[in-house]
């Protein structure tokens, strides 16, 4: 059906454009063009990218005022009908511009610039005469030669019928890959030829020879060179004699840097297989069931996962597989290959540019059916989603910190109702959010109490470090954790060290005056890098040389202060200079691959103690690891925000996970310097219900969720009396518009006050059920985009803070 007119969404992102624009379509367009294609249109006095939302035949714009869209960038949409609603919906959810919502759906490598190939699917196709002019002896050929004359129409029916096919060639940030092929010729006659040109070169005879079994095939020349022994450079003769051609034929980039093993699936504990039955039948109904699997560490969710999803693919239907830090990812896409083989795609932000844009591809073209990937991964383009799959659901890393703030559990539920398919949100220590639904069972609990092979869980001991100071032991090391490292290297089994930060020590501090060495944009100290002798800040990127004396009072007084990774690795070496260690943090894992590496390399039993810091805490899943240290449990239990004692009862539940999960028993030693505090004492046992309880009644007293909604409105400016005059007036304003039902409290100053060198004040929005709240907002963040950014003013509005 051909329409006149297209409903554009640009690439503008600014309160007075976010709407759809109506823009002519070109009669010769009228049936190429599709809702969820990007096009260029004029808008003021330049071209823009644009997303065509709808199409229709009549419009309010008067015929004179109404602009042609000027090129088509997609023959075939980059964004289904599905995320089109998908990006309505985030738009009003997160209070974002709807073109923010469509740009996050997408690869980076389409909002590069780029250009459009077009390229000859067959080379015996017979084409019509206007696309034959236009391709001539080429095999590809630029997309604005049919643009420019006109042959647009002609085009979409080419690809219709499969004969040629529509790549992006990226610019600057990656091209589709291409490798140089062999096309032996199909027509025998060419190699008689050939072959009497070569009268004297045996080993060109011996390759047209070879040839006649190979007509028309393309190969590559390495299997050329292989199966006949020929060099290059006879190649290259044979095919200046016309018995071959050279093609360039584009490839996947392939972003699994290993082969693996095919596995099979396992037989069910009866805990799972009553899981799995209830997955299933919803499947089957097909209903949207969000459950909320919960299971000891080790008891086997990830087969649970690999069997539902086992059941979607004989439905010929799809999944996604959601796992919240990129350092789980090569397990767990190695434990998914092992089982669906190709079948699966990789999203994550360790890719570049080119892998993601291809990973994309093969799923948006049905190349795969299963995709394994942190957040984004959410808006994979399947068109037929049978299941999705939040492993360790808790995780903050799910939520976005910038616009679209979207929490990837979420998405996943919203399509999840889109296409009558199961969410599974798995962890052993579920968000209280999550869990406190499923008791009011607006999600389904599905409960894994046993390890999967009868395994006991490891035995925890928490070392009290205030003891060991009476002791006169200063190390970061208890007596008992120095001990359990010893015995270990004696059997050859493994340990694991977590630290909850990176680098060589927290801070630089003056013993005379006790100045502590600050970032100058941030309110935060600066972190000391001993590979680099650097005072680095993690917020910024600021770093400055180690100073060698007090800045304030002149004092050589002038040490490091608190414990990092690099420093425990030195320590390490000092009690225990026989161990190999391996250190796992951002530091260690900046490059591609590093990640894997290191696992791969700790797997094959390359070093006795792994060490790193959040990122080790989960997943992680080797038959020889018995002993497992966490140095500093009081480091994520201090921290302003309410969440802390929940965050610190995760991470240790989850570390401690990592023993013992083969035949070898495990054991867990805990330092800390609150050995009372509750989260800390149930961790030690692994009990969630009453950590639960407790941390509930705690939440219900003081007015946290899951009791109240929270909403964060932030105000920052360079100016630190600006910053906290506006966020008064947001206060204000907001009380006078919103029910005395809910509470404002604020402004306050944030946690970190000063980030890159802008003083930050926020107002925290409580409250149960307040129908207004969005519209509200709306309103207020229209006031600000009108006014108050005139004045260097930045505001953000997050509906579901992580942090407040």
């Amino acid at each position: 059906m051909s329409f006149s007119v297209a409903e554009v969404i640009v690439d503008v992102p600014t309160y007075h454009v976010d709407r759809p624009f109506d823009y002519a379509v070109p009669t010769e367009w009228a049936n190429v063009i599709e809702a969820g294609s990007r096009v260029k249109v004029p808008f003021g006095p330049r071209n823009v990218l644009g997303f065509v939302v709808g199409l229709k035949n009549d419009t309010d714009v008067p015929a004179n005022k109404i602009k042609p869209i000027s090129h088509i960038l997609d023959m075939e949409p980059v964004l289904t009908a599905e995320m089109l609603s998908l990006a309505k919906w985030l738009k009003n959810e997160t209070i974002c511009y709807e073109i923010d919502a469509l740009q996050v759906m997408l690869p980076s490598a389409l909002r590069a610039k780029y250009e459009k190939i077009v390229n000859l699917q067959d080379d015996n196709a017979i084409l019509p005469e206007e696309a034959q002019a236009i391709f001539g002896k080429r095999r590809q050929v630029n997309f604005k030669e049919f643009e420019k004359l006109g042959l647009l129409p002609l085009l979409k029916e080419l690809i219709e019928n499969r004969l040629v096919k529509i790549d992006n060639v990226v610019k600057q940030q990656g091209n589709v890959k291409e490798v140089r092929m062999v096309k032996v010729t199909d027509d025998i006659q060419n190699l008689d030829v050939a072959l009497r040109e070569a009268t004297r070169a045996v080993k060109q005879r011996t390759l047209i020879d070879w040839m006649r079994g190979h007509l028309g095939e393309v190969l590559k020349p390495q299997q050329i060179y292989e199966e006949t022994g020929v060099s290059s450079a006879v190649l290259q003769s044979v095919v200046e004699k016309g018995a071959a051609r050279f093609i360039q034929e584009e490839v996947y980039r392939d972003p699994f840097t290993k082969d693996v093993t095919r596995t099979h699936s396992l037989t069910l504990t009866e805990e799972q297989a009553i899981a799995l039955h209830a997955i299933t039948k919803s499947m089957e109904a097909p209903t949207a069931t969000t459950f909320l699997l919960q299971g000891v560490t080790g008891s086997g969710k990830t087969e649970v996962y690999l069997q539902a999803i086992q059941k979607v693919l004989e439905e010929g239907k799809e999944a996604i597989m959601l796992v919240p830090e990129i350092s789980l990812t090569p397990q767990m896409t190695e434990r998914f290959r092992s089982r669906f083989g190709e079948m699966v795609a990789v999203m994550h932000s360790g890719l570049s540019v080119g892998e993601k844009y291809d990973e994309w591809r093969k799923i948006q073209q049905g190349k795969v059916s299963v995709v394994v990937g942190a957040r984004s991964a959410v808006f994979a383009p399947f068109t037929n989603l049978g299941l999705i799959i939040l492993d360790e659901e808790h995780e903050s890393t799910y939520k976005q910190e910038d616009s679209p703030r979207y929490h990837a559990r979420d998405v996943a539920i919203w399509r999840s109702a889109y296409y009558k398919c199961p969410v599974i949100l798995g962890s052993a220590t579920p968000a209280l959010e999550s869990f406190a639904r499923a008791k009011k069972e607006v999600y389904t609990l599905l409960t894994l109490k046993q390890r999967a092979m009868n395994q006991a869980l490891p035995t925890v001991f928490v070392a009290d470090m205030r003891e060991e100071l009476q002791k006169g032991n200063r190390s970061m090391f208890s007596e008992q954790l120095v001990e359990g490292i010893r015995m270990r290297l004696e059997r050859k089994e493994q340990m694991v060290l977590f630290l909850n930060r990176r680098g060589y020590s927290s801070f630089v501090l003056c013993r005379d005056c006790g100045t502590v060495v600050q970032c100058p944009n941030c309110d935060i100290s600066l972190t000391y890098h001993r590979t680099t002798e650097k005072l680095k800040c993690h917020y910024c990127g600021y770093e400055e040389q180690v100073p060698q004396i007090c800045p304030q009072c002149q004092s050589e007084h002038i040490r490091y202060f608190g414990t990092g990774t690099q420093k425990v690795e030195e320590e390490i070496y000092k009690l225990f200079p026989e161990a190999r260690v391996l250190r796992m943090d951002v530091d260690t894992t900046k490059h591609k691959g590093a990640h894997e590496e290191i696992l791969q390399a700790f797997g094959e039993g390359q070093a006795d103690i792994l060490l790193g810091t959040q990122m080790i805490a989960k997943g992680l899943d080797f038959p020889n690891i018995t002993l497992v240290g966490v140095l500093s449990a009081d480091t994520s239990l201090h921290i302003p925000d309410y969440r802390a004692a929940e965050r610190t009862f995760q991470l240790l539940t989850q570390v401690s996970g990592r023993a013992g999960r083969h035949e070898k028993p495990g054991e867990v030693i805990i330092q800390t310097y609150t050995p009372e505090h509750y989260a800390i004492e149930l961790a030690k046992t692994q009990d969630y219900d009453p950590f639960y309880e407790r941390e509930m009644f705690l939440r219900r007293r003081s007015g946290y969720p899951p009791y109240y909604f929270v909403a964060l409105v932030q105000v920052s400016h360079e100016d630190v009396l600006m910053a906290a005059e506006y966020a008064g007036r947001a206060g204000d304003w907001l009380r006078g518009n919103l029910s005395n039902q809910v509470a404002i409290i604020g402004p306050t100053t944030a946690s970190i006050s000063r980030l890159q060198n802008r003083y930050r004040y926020q107002c925290l929005i409580k409250y149960k059920i307040e129908p207004n709240l969005i519209p509200v907002l709306q309103r207020l963040l229209a006031m600000y985009r009108a006014e108050w950014i005139k004045q260097g003013i930045l505001m953000t509005v997050d509906l579901d803070p992580s942090t407040i």
